[in-house]
């Protein structure tokens, strides 16, 4: 609370001394908003007419949201009054006395739209529709806004949308993500948000139990086609699951609002991927239904990797080389049934179901030579044929329900949502000696459940028009599994029987979860915007395997504050912001089976991790300067009981390294996210960004004779990338894209970074029903290398992954069906949920939010 309260001070007295340099005009964000201090409004007398209205793009006719209304007297040519658009893009202006005036409405990106008025006394003049213009229509002058937005910074999100790549078409989330600024995506579809992992992943709002298990693996399911846009949140309000130290990523599949018939077919073949989807929607009056499906297969993905590890037990030093030949496959699928339905007019009601398959194998040979102390030991060398599975199927069900009521921004919702993920992790390996015979098969079954049901409650009110309040409550019900077991076979023919020597058995793991919230933003007359909330989760934990017994792990609750403030000051945005995250343990860090598909490189859970707890502090800077839209984001982390992966040489295996994950100590990062994007014409964007972190990690591991010893590490994470944007005559768009990732700090060593690059055409016809594309990636390159160090005083290991991912796709969609424009309704909300660390293999976790701080909605 100490701590708080100091950030509540620190940030006011900033705000404070920056004072006299506040613009006369809002620039963007919040509630509907009276006079402007500081300007001869505050003196005008009042009167009793009144001026509404609502701003709207002339060519999508979509709203303008957080537009800036102006009221200049026509004999003075001075203010006397203004407001804000609201996300509706509705303003009111209250208490005008009569007299002649001119409107005026600026919002970055669009021409400034002048209306003359004349008012009587107590007249009500409502405006309608005031259609205001993009910028980007001009010859003389572009803003970068003006170029379909490819990139907008909200008061409370960073937003890309995607649905202008055309790049990524016949891909999946993970091209998109590579291409969403503060965010980094590995080769694997692994992602990052400022150099952190420990993220929450939402799909239109709602989590996913396939999440916690590998987001990687849940990225391949989305098609890159279908998101609309992607979210960015780095600081969280308290009203949002207290998950995820780096923060939200929020993917928004393309919806419409739309009466009548629709049916979308996309398509793509590639040398290393295929894909087809169909998706389809009726909407007739009050209620709506959509049905949508989605399959992706991957193939020819080859991989090469070779390894020289060094380990020293019971002083003997022992040399691994090992060589890998790989391929890998896969069939991915996502299918969906949606319903909505208005039950009156200020009540909906919303329910799903999305259900999702992964099947994906690895094959690989891996040839394997032990040295003892400089001699080969040519009865522990070996070779090895590998077959993995990895199998999953993903059930989500909601129901929602949404009430609002006759005062704006007023509303209570209701929110279920049940989600189940039966995952197998399987190999079967076959045994061969130096002299090319069959000695012996190895299998592993690994079967897992995540299951989980979650019901929560929300109700915001506005006090006032320029104060929001919002407190709900939320309860989760977790249950994993596992059962895992390891197989030995002698020759080509015996039956399998039970390897004594492996651990093996089975885990349940409940963990239940309440929470309540409460959350208020003010705005003030200066248009200062501060946000602030508290948040309590309580966590219940039961463990047990079958073999062991109940695990000691202690049920825990945290109190998590938030606060976060905004202001616009002579065009540049200016965001503060403070938050504490937990970050519990996800299934794979839990899983105490034994993974030996490589026996030189074994994985095993520890199901006695504890939570680890963040704090983040951020300021944020964006601005427009004429062409150029920048945005600076400087942030600082510090993480206690840190879960990371922590690497030994095995007591029993000869040569061989054991992963597991524990609770290693402190982690400080500290960093700088650069953006800016550039309006070249109207018709040409190029965006250039950069990543720089600073990474620190301390912690106690096993070193030699089993003694605990200290082991600290650190250094920078830089990152960067380009891209660029192009549309012409007659359908034309071209796209560019390329991205560099350096080396990765962890506690004992580093990871290797990589580089990538993409080129696109598209061609869409004159009726815009159908459209072609061509995209290649790395085609320059035969392969990637990335290289690798890992050390300790018990051993040191080198190795290369080379990655062989030249690719080329055609893609095409066509259109069927005939809609009209129906006017969007709110919705009821669902579900955000996200609490689970990932494995550091796979990425992030589940759940979540959608926005922190900024406005009141």
């Amino acid at each position: 609370m100490k701590k708080g309260k100091l950030i509540i001070i620190l940030i006011a007295s900033i705000f404070t001394s920056l004072s006299p340099a506040m613009a006369q005009f809002p620039m963007g964000g919040g509630t509907t908003q009276k006079a402007l201090p500081g300007t001869a409004g505050d003196q005008t007398p009042k009167g009793n007419s009144k001026i509404s209205g609502t701003v709207v793009d002339s060519t999508t006719n979509k709203s303008v949201e957080f537009a800036s209304v102006a009221l200049i007297d026509k004999n003075t040519n001075k203010p006397v009054d203004g407001t804000m658009a609201d996300e509706k893009g509705k303003f009111t202006l209250n208490k005008v006395a009569a007299g002649s005036f001119s409107l005026q409405i600026t919002f970055i990106g669009y021409n400034s739209k002048s209306i003359d008025v004349t008012l009587t006394k107590g007249q009500e003049l409502d405006l309608g529709n005031v259609l205001i213009t993009s910028s980007a229509k001009m010859l003389n002058e572009v803003t970068v806004t003006g170029q379909a937005a490819l990139i907008e910074e909200k008061v409370d999100r960073l937003v890309y949308n995607a649905d202008k790549d055309i790049t990524a078409k016949g891909g999946d989330a993970a091209d998109v993500l590579r291409k969403v600024p503060l965010l980094t995506v590995d080769l694997d579809g692994n992602v990052s948000l400022r150099g952190s992992q420990n993220i929450r992943v939402l799909i239109n709002n709602k989590p996913s139990t396939i999440i916690a298990s590998s987001v990687a693996d849940a990225l391949k399911q989305i098609p890159a086609d279908q998101i609309k846009t992607v979210e960015v949140i780095t600081s969280p309000s308290a009203k949002y699951d207290a998950e995820g130290s780096g923060g939200i990523i929020n993917i928004i599949t393309k919806k419409n609002n739309l009466q009548g018939l629709s049916l979308n077919i996309d398509g793509g073949v590639g040398n290393r991927g295929s894909m087809l989807g169909l998706n389809g929607s009726y909407r007739k009056g009050k209620g709506g239904v959509t049905l949508g499906g989605f399959g992706r297969g991957i193939y020819n993905t080859i991989t090469k990797s070779s390894l020289d590890q060094t380990s020293i037990v019971n002083g003997v030093s022992t040399l691994t080389r090992q060589t890998g030949d790989g391929s890998s496959e896969g069939l991915f699928g996502q299918y969906n049934l949606g319903f909505d339905y208005d039950l009156a007019k200020n009540q909906s009601l919303t329910a799903g179901v999305r259900y999702g398959v992964r099947n994906f194998t690895t094959k690989q040979d891996l040839i394997t030579n032990l040295y003892n102390n400089g001699v080969l030991n040519s009865e522990l060398s070996s070779r090895r044929d590998l077959d993995a599975k990895n199998l999953s199927g993903t059930v989500d069900v909601n129901l929602d329900y949404l009430h609002t009521f006759k005062k704006p921004q007023q509303e209570w919702s209701i929110s279920t949502l049940y989600s189940r993920n039966d995952l197998d992790n399987n190999f079967d390996a076959n045994l061969i000696n130096s002299n090319g015979e069959l000695t012996g098969r190895q299998r592993n079954l690994n079967s897992n459940i995540n299951q989980e049901f979650t019901l929560q409650s929300d109700y915001q009110t506005p006090i006032r028009k320029n104060q929001m309040l919002e407190f709900g409550a939320k309860g989760i019900l977790r249950e994993v599994t596992s059962d895992y077991k390891f197989l030995m076979a002698a020759g080509n023919s015996g039956n399998y029987s039970i390897e004594i020597n492996q651990p093996q058995g089975a885990l349940t793991y409940h963990q239940n979860i309440a929470a309540a919230y409460s959350s208020y933003t003010y705005t003030t007359k200066k248009r200062y915007t501060l946000k602030g909330g508290l948040r309590y989760e309580h966590t219940f934990i039961d463990a047990s395997t079958k073999e062991g017994g109940p695990i000691g792990v202690a049920d825990y609750g945290v109190l998590v504050p938030s606060i976060n403030a905004s202001k616009t000051i002579k065009g540049t945005t200016i965001k503060l912001g403070y938050n504490k995250r937990i970050q519990r343990p996800g299934l794979q860090q839990l899983n105490p089976n034994f993974n030996s598909a490589n026996p030189q490189n074994i994985t095993v859970g520890d199901p006695t991790l504890k939570p680890e707890i963040t704090d983040n502090f951020e300021l944020t800077l964006s601005k427009n300067i004429k062409k150029t839209f920048i945005n600076a984001s400087f942030f600082g982390r510090v993480t206690n009981n840190a879960i990371t992966q922590v690497r030994v040489p095995s007591d029993t295996l000869e040569g061989a390294i054991i992963t597991t994950f524990k609770n290693i100590g402190r982690q400080h990062a500290y960093g700088t996210n650069i953006f800016a994007n550039v309006a070249v014409t109207s018709k040409i964007n190029v965006g250039l960004f950069t990543n720089i972190i600073y990474n620190t990690l301390s912690g106690e591991v096993l070193g030699v004779d089993n003694v605990s010893q200290k082991v600290t590490n650190s250094g920078f994470n830089i990152s960067g990338g380009l891209f660029s944007q192009a549309t012409f005559k007659n359908g034309w768009g071209a796209q560019a894209f390329g991205f560099m990732q350096g080396n990765q700090v962890q506690l004992q060593g580093n990871q290797g970074g990589f580089a990538f690059y993409t080129v696109g055409i598209k061609k869409e016809f004159k009726n815009k029903k159908g459209s072609l594309g061509l995209a290649g990636e790395n085609f320059f390159n035969k392969r990637f290398t990335i290289n690798s160090e890992l050390k300790s005083a018990q051993f040191n290991q080198v190795s290369n992954i080379y990655m062989y991912n030249r690719g080329v796709r055609l893609t095409f969609t066509y259109k069927i069906g005939k809609m009209t424009v129906d006017a969007p309704k709110k919705k009821a909300r669902s579900v955000n949920n996200d609490d689970v660390k990932s494995d550091g293999q796979g990425g992030g976790t589940q759940g979540g939010g959608t926005q922190g701080g900024g406005q009141p909605r």
